[in-house]
This record gives C-alpha cells, sequence and structure tokens, in this order.
C-alpha cells in the first residue's frame, strides 16, 4: 500500500480556517451542555452497560479504553459525582496511570437500542475504599479499585452517527468467521501463529475459559 502524500496547502491549521468550513453552531447544540447531571441523564446512566473513556498522559498521548458491565454498574453518587469499577483486564494500566498524570476524561455512554448517546466530561480520581468498592462487589469478588468522576460537563449526542453506522440493526452485523480470532490477530502481528490449525484452536479456546474465569 502507498502512502498517500497530502498536499499542505490543503491543511487545516488553525480554528479561524476550521470554522470557516462550517455553518455556525445551533444555539441548541451550545445551551445543551450542562454542568450537572440531570434525572434523564442519570437515568441514561443507570441503563448503560457499556462506556467508553478517554484520557492522556502527562505528555498528551491519547488513549481509549471500552468499559462494560451489567446496565447500573456506574454509580450515580450525586449530580457532580460517578463511581465506576475497576474490572480485571489486561494490566496495561494505560486509563489508570493516565489518570494519575493528567485527571482530564472524556466519557461516552450508550445504551443498547438508544441512537442517541451521553457525554460526560470531568475530573477523575482513583480510591480503593473498602466501602465503596463492597457495594460494586460481584459474586463477591471486589474490583481493585474505583474511578471517581467530578462532572463538569454534560450533554446528549444527535444519533447521526448511530443512523449512518446502522450499528443496531441485526441486518447490518458482519460475520465474525470472516476475520481471524483475536488471539490469531495478535500473534500474526507479533511473534508469529501457529502453522498448527490444532494447536490454534486449542489457544483460542485457552483464551475463551480465561474470559470466563477473570470477567471478575
Amino acid at each position: 500500500m502507498t502512502a498517500l502524500q497530502l498536499n499542505p496547502d490543503f491543511a487545516i491549521a488553525n480554528e479561524q480556517s476550521l470554522r470557516a468550513l462550517f455553518e455556525p453552531t445551533h444555539a441548541l447544540a451550545i445551551v445543551k451542555c450542562q454542568n450537572s447531571l440531570g434525572e434523564h441523564a442519570q437515568e441514561f446512566i443507570r441503563r448503560s452497560p457499556f462506556f467508553c473513556i478517554g484520557t492522556q498522559s502527562s505528555e498528551g498521548k491519547a488513549d481509549v479504553s471500552p468499559r462494560g458491565d451489567p446496565p447500573g454498574f456506574v454509580k450515580v453518587l450525586d449530580e457532580r459525582t460517578l463511581a465506576i469499577p475497576d474490572r480485571p483486564g489486561n494490566n496495561r494500566l494505560d486509563t489508570l496511570s493516565n489518570i494519575i498524570a493528567n485527571p482530564n476524561v472524556g466519557l461516552l455512554f450508550l445504551v443498547p437500542g438508544f441512537d442517541d448517546t451521553l457525554r460526560v466530561n470531568g475530573r477523575a480520581s482513583l480510591t480503593n475504599d473498602p466501602q465503596l468498592l463492597t457495594s460494586m462487589s460481584v459474586a463477591d469478588r471486589l474490583p481493585k479499585l474505583a474511578i471517581i468522576v467530578k462532572v463538569s460537563e454534560v450533554f446528549m449526542h444527535c444519533a447521526k452517527a448511530f443512523r449512518r453506522s446502522h450499528l443496531w440493526s441485526p441486518d447490518h452485523f458482519q460475520d465474525r468467521t470472516e476475520m481471524p480470532s483475536l488471539m490469531k490477530i495478535i500473534l500474526d502481528e507479533t511473534t508469529g501463529a501457529p502453522k498448527d490449525g490444532d494447536e490454534m484452536r486449542k489457544m483460542d479456546e485457552d483464551l475463551e475459559q480465561a474470559y470466563r474465569k477473570t470477567l471478575y
């Protein structure tokens, strides 16, 4: 694949040039931004089983991490505070270490079947307060810590992206078997996947067993 060489004459390098390409912001898009969680935002979060959290390191390196659990796993402590359990993952700790270095975070909440989303921005911190963690236990397993988000901005996001992508439409679902397994993708791009099909299937089965044992 040949790399595309962009013409620097068409670079958009400042906000004035950027905004000149678009119509003025709709007034409703400005006033909808709130600094606390209203009743509808709180209900949206209680219904959401999935969100993504965006963080940055102290050097400005960006990261986005998916988080999922049964609906209501993100606790609304009050109209300005959220608590998020940190479930077992790959122990890279990208999100958590970024929060320590730079507490500014962005959250995007999804509800299956809803085309609109909820965006929440704020400042995050980490805690292992036993009382809070106990309230977040699943099958008697406590998270090691929780992310606390002090909310600064809240607003609903329109449905255009989901309408364009048909994300929830079963007739647009793709066949997962048309791509290799997660394990094979990682091995292909690193140390190399085994040539023996049975060995590869065993590695895929081991990963599925690990999922079942380490969800919580």
